[in-house]
């Protein structure tokens, strides 16, 4: 059915039934179940030989010496950061999910927020090396599941002696300059909830090149008990249990097949929106491969015709699901209040310009097309739009 006008201004909706934003990535259930009988039969429900699977298979997968099951991904940053013994302060993008900020602030650690890049989303390499001197760590976050600067971060904190920490929740399978994300830094940390690439219902993977890290990380994730009730430091409960990791075993044998839809819906929107003036698609550094966890696209209203909340609103009526990925940004949000806010006004222009759009393995492509047919007719209609919304 050909668009007449936008559904907000009285046309009929692109999407009468609506179009999820995001939908998990679900294995066979019965697939699950046989995964997971041996270990339950045998009375093993927490860290098991299943866990003990996936995290040998995903350290295979992941080019990492040591991965290590943690309960969620924020557990997985906090005890990375700690058992990394990081004491300095913390530099990390403004422009981040607040768990990437919740780490530093459960470890007692000072924040430093980084500008990010307007193209990227990344962090900024020039203002986070304003920060760096002094600092502990530097924590960087592959937005949306494309590789962030990895060399230029690295470089940043070897240089400030500070250890490098990736929060790597939208990214197992994403690659940079072929090599996997998962083979970098001192730690990268992976989230298997149900959004991400691979499902577990919940839970994370740690991955680190130090095997001191990786036994701290293990035993951390059991209250700090090395196995002999004698805990050595203040941990947490974060072990995965035999049923997340049977599912995200699944999962993970479907990996493949799950990115390369991916791949195919964000060519298609990219292709479709390079029509559509003022809707600029995250860059993503060439020879690096996303795993498009978030298809995300930065609004220029003066081009766009309405700014990023407009079209969020008239997609809606459309019956599109969005969101908008990161607003506020973390350094501005109420938990961090008390904190003497830092300047970063292209962290803030990012935060209230970006929309992710519907991205998931079983989208169709001809719904995508038909998203990028309700942007362009938005736009087509864009100063009736901004009136009915003013």
């Amino acid at each position: 059915m050909a668009l007449t006008q936008p559904a907000i201004l009285g046309g009929l909706p692109a999407f009468p039934d609506g179009v999820q934003f995001a939908r998990p990535m679900r294995p066979p259930l019965d697939a699950v179940m046989a995964r997971l009988a041996p270990s339950y039969e045998a009375g093993m429900l927490t860290n098991g030989p299943l866990v003990r699977e996936l995290e040998e298979r995903s350290a295979e997968r992941l080019g990492a010496t040591h991965a290590v099951a943690v309960g969620n991904c924020t557990a997985g940053l906090m005890l990375a950061i700690r058992c990394l013994e990081v004491t300095g302060p913390v530099v990390l993008p403004g422009f981040t999910f607040s768990a990437s900020a919740h780490a530093v602030a459960w470890n007692g650690l000072e924040l430093r927020f980084a500008e990010c890049d307007p193209k990227s989303f990344h962090l900024d390499l020039g203002h986070a090396a304003e920060l760096v001197v002094g600092a502990g760590a530097v924590l960087a976050t592959h937005v949306f599941g494309a590789p962030c600067p990895v060399a230029g971060i690295e470089a940043l904190a070897r240089g400030a002696g500070a250890v490098t920490v990736f929060d790597a929740a939208h990214a197992f399978g994403a690659t940079h300059r072929e090599a996997p994300v998962g083979s970098f830094g001192d730690a990268e940390v992976f989230s298997l909830s149900p959004t991400k690439m691979v499902v577990a219902g919940e839970g994370g993977i740690v991955t680190t090149p130090h095997a001191e890290v990786a036994a701290a990380v293990r035993a951390g994730r059991d209250y700090g008990n090395p196995g002999d009730y004698d805990t050595r430091f203040v941990g947490l409960n974060a072990r995965l249990s035999e049923l997340h990791a049977a599912l995200a075993l699944e999962s993970l044998s479907r990996l493949d097949d799950h990115l390369g839809r991916r791949q195919i819906l964000a060519a298609r929107y990219t292709n479709g929106l390079a029509d559509v003036p003022g809707v600029m698609p995250q860059a993503v550094v060439g020879g690096d491969r996303s795993t498009y966890k978030d298809y995300t696209v930065a609004v220029d209203e003066e081009v766009l015709g309405i700014d990023r909340d407009h079209l969020m609103t008239a997609l809606k009526a459309d019956g599109i699901d969005t969101r908008r990925y990161f607003d506020p940004p973390v350094h501005r949000q109420q938990a961090y209040a008390h904190l003497d806010p830092p300047a970063l006004p292209v962290t803030e222009d990012v935060s209230a310009r970006v929309l992710s759009l519907p991205m998931y393995g079983d989208l169709g492509p001809e719904v995508v097309d038909r998203i990028v047919e309700v942007i362009g007719n938005v736009h087509t209609h864009a100063e009736q739009v901004r009136a009915s919304v003013a």
